[in-house]
């Protein structure tokens, strides 16, 4: 998750790039349960099927960002 969407958009490229077989990830706002404010919502970047190497890259670019990811 990502404060900013331009900071989501830039993950998802470079993931796209890093692991070409995904396409590029896309990017999905998200309000956060109880928030009224919609400046608020935080933006993700929606990738399945990656192994636990590329979850060990995805973490270090995702901390770059100083956002975080979840296993969903």
């Amino acid at each position: 998750m990502f404060g900013e969407r331009a900071d989501a958009e830039e993950v998802a490229e470079t993931l796209g790039e890093w692991f070409p077989q995904l396409g590029v990830p896309g990017v999905v706002r998200e309000t956060l349960a109880g928030e009224d404010d919609a400046e608020d919502a935080q933006w993700l970047v929606v990738v399945e099927g990656l192994d636990r190497d590329a979850l060990a890259k995805v973490d270090e670019l995702v901390e770059q960002y100083e956002g975080w990811w979840e296993a969903g």
